[in-house]
């Protein structure tokens, strides 16, 4: 239970959707690392993305996200 309550705290109480591990593998193949808020961060601004593909989808009076939304 506690590290779900770390999760939510990182996330800022969303669901994360993007795969740590994969991001933090792709930024080690660019002999890079990775700070502890990249993820979170990186969840905030595909949650923004999302949002705004979606005003955009609903402004075009259509009920699928398309590509062109993002």
């Amino acid at each position: 239970m506690a590290k779900k309550k770390a999760v939510k705290k990182v996330t800022g109480g969303k669901e994360m959707l993007v795969v740590a591990s994969k991001v933090k593998s792709f930024i080690r193949c660019k002999d890079l690392m990775t700070s502890s808020e990249v993820i979170g961060a990186l969840n905030a601004k595909i949650y923004a993305l999302l949002d705004a593909a979606a005003e955009r989808t609903k402004a075009n009076r259509r009920s699928t996200i398309k590509p062109h939304d993002l």
